[in-house]
């Protein structure tokens, strides 16, 4: 594969992934995620990453990953997901309590074998804030 075929594999393997967190797919995730992914740091593993995601939608039952943008090579992917939601009670220890939120997350990963083994994530808590104030 050329560079271009690399950076669309990547890509495709990335907007799938996507498309099965939306989908609630979770029994799929070992497809995309290897079995020692690690997560802002801690090694989660598929089971634990699942269920990081599984409680994030308990918590945030509209919970949907919209891909703003997403730029990847053969090694690490790069995007931002935006999220416009109504979380249930504290979201990242702010008070939104059922209140429709609009924020970001930069998410950075590292691909391993065509898989996800690291994330890095950063979420617009500001953006939160603000929102919870109003």
């Amino acid at each position: 594969m050329d560079a271009s075929s690399n950076e669309r594999a990547a890509t495709m393997m990335y907007e799938r992934y996507i498309a099965s967190l939306n989908a609630r797919a979770w029994n799929g995730l070992g497809e995309f995620v290897a079995d020692d992914v690690v997560h802002n740091g801690r090694q989660l593993g598929v089971d634990g990453y699942r269920a990081m995601l599984e409680e994030n939608c308990r918590e945030i039952p509209d919970l949907y990953f919209h891909i703003d943008f997403v730029v990847a090579n053969e090694s690490q992917v790069a995007s931002r997901i935006r999220f416009d939601c109504t979380p249930i009670n504290e979201f990242l220890g702010v008070p939104v309590h059922g209140r429709r939120v609009v924020f970001n997350e930069h998410a950075f990963y590292t691909l391993r074998e065509g898989k996800i083994a690291e994330v890095f994530s950063v979420i617009d808590k500001a953006a939160i804030e603000a929102q919870a104030r109003r």
